[in-house]
């Protein structure tokens, strides 16, 4: 018992594990700030925009059943709200990243057999 406790801990506490689980935690947390933004801010602007309409009461009726469409459209438009906010940040992160990144120098081309014929005759006309 005291071994797969030994081995629990080890894998628990690897870096990888431990950054996904801080990913998930941030994850969350933005995920939450998104919903709150889609739903406070910008769903009341679309609904402005479009004269009040509110998709989520959109349905219609097929035998005794209710087919709510509307709250469909509204889960599309929320994913695409999100899906946009999310590549925002992670586009505005990048360029932070990349900014801080050193310039890579530039390997020199490997020279071809040509220069180094054009090497070769210029070191026999010297050494003349």
């Amino acid at each position: 018992m005291k071994k797969m406790l030994v081995e629990f801990r080890d894998f628990a506490l690897k870096g990888n594990v431990l950054d996904l689980a801080v990913a998930v935690v941030i994850g969350a947390a933005f995920g939450k700030i998104v919903s709150s933004l889609v739903d406070n801010i910008i769903m009341p602007l679309v609904g402005v925009l479009l004269g009040g309409l509110d998709f989520t009461d959109l349905s219609f009726k097929v035998g005794k059943s209710v087919i709510q469409y509307g709250a469909f459209i509204q889960s599309i438009v929320d994913f695409v709200i999100i899906a946009f906010a999310i590549f925002i940040f992670v586009k505005i992160l990048t360029s932070f990243i990349k900014k801080k990144e050193q310039p890579v120098e530039e390997t020199p081309v490997p020279p071809t057999e040509e220069y180094l014929k054009e090497i070769r005759d210029l070191l026999k006309e010297q050494q003349k």
